[in-house]
């Protein structure tokens, strides 16, 4: 599960990989043997383009490494064979993502979002691949991964860089639908055990954690240029966006962050029966990142709500807790 974008609620895909040659293959590297957001990898790695997917003592591996909140620190869970596979998605999603946020200007990010688009087109064409999406055509073939979630994820990266204002919650939730729940998909798939149950209580969990991260983002969302609260719930509250810009969070806004954060607990907590619909090696993950969300949550209580004064964290300390509790969990 992922950060951060149709409706896939409840979709199961059909298979549309018998176009990918068999013949094209991945450059796999070494079985990858310890554990998501922001990770570009070195042009040495992989093709012209400068992408591949991380592999051991790589620069991409330790910027997967340094990112909990999102998506690989669970990854220690996961079963040997499954983590390469989990690796190639996480490239995909993380050099995406880096374009989107990352680029210079709206122009830029939507012009490498458009290059990733156009060399997703050729992985399920059966174009030749380079760099990343040489290793995430494996993935794809063996899993018979859709490329509905993937066109989403790229839809909702580009949304960003022309919509930065939501008029109402169902905007909001329609963007999560497209920048978070399609990874929880994929991992489904990966995992096969996507259904039509499975995939709506995914599509919970992930929308919950995209919402906390809003959340806990506010601030910096804000000096992107970016407002994620809707219009509709702000007027409710009497907040006004210059309210964004001040040192100490307003007793507005704080009240509006406090229902916010009761909604994406309640979302969190909605899709926690997955956990015992999914085999143990995956509750264990499903558990970890609906708690990680639930810690969030709990941090930004903890400040009384004051993001704009410091951004809410879940200490290291915390971290490994919920980390032991999933391995345990999982025995």
């Amino acid at each position: 599960m992922y950060r951060g974008r149709s409706d896939l609620s409840g979709a199961e895909f059909p298979s549309s990989q018998s176009n990918i040659p068999a013949t094209v293959e991945a450059s796999k590297g070494p079985a990858v043997s310890q554990q998501h957001n922001r990770g570009v990898a070195d042009s040495s790695n992989g093709g012209d383009d400068g992408f591949s997917s991380p592999r051991p003592g790589s620069r991409d591996q330790r910027l997967v490494r340094s990112h909990y909140e999102n998506f690989v620190v669970a990854s220690i869970l996961l079963p040997r064979r499954l983590r390469q596979p989990f690796y190639n998605v996480y490239a995909f999603c993380r050099t995406a993502d880096d374009a989107a946020d990352e680029s210079e200007s709206p122009e830029a990010a939507l012009h490498k979002l458009d290059q990733l688009q156009s060399q997703l087109n050729d992985l399920y064409s059966g174009a030749p691949l380079q760099g990343l999406f040489l290793a995430l055509s494996a993935t794809v073939r063996e899993f018979q991964l859709d490329r509905q979630p993937f066109d989403a994820l790229l839809d909702a990266f580009r949304q960003d860089q022309r919509t930065t204002r939501y008029e109402t919650f169902d905007q909001v939730l329609d963007y999560c639908q497209r920048s978070a729940n399609p990874v929880g998909l994929i991992v489904l798939s990966l995992g096969q055990c996507l259904d039509e149950q499975n995939a709506r209580l995914s599509d919970s969990i992930c929308t919950g954690l995209q919402l906390a991260n809003f959340l806990q983002d506010v601030a910096a969302d804000y000096r992107r240029g970016r407002v994620y609260l809707a219009a509709d719930q702000m007027s409710r509250f009497g907040v006004r966006e210059s309210m964004f810009g001040e040192k100490l969070t307003p007793r507005a806004l704080r009240q509006l962050l406090a229902s916010e954060c009761d909604r994406a607990e309640a979302f969190l907590r909605g899709g926690l029966p997955l956990s015992n619909r999914v085999p143990p090696w995956f509750a264990a993950d499903v558990r970890l990142f609906a708690e990680g969300g639930l810690a969030t949550l709990a941090a930004i209580r903890r400040i009384d709500y004051d993001v704009l004064r410091v951004r809410p964290t879940v200490s290291k300390l915390k971290q490994l807790a919920l980390l032991l509790k999933a391995s345990v969990n999982r025995l």
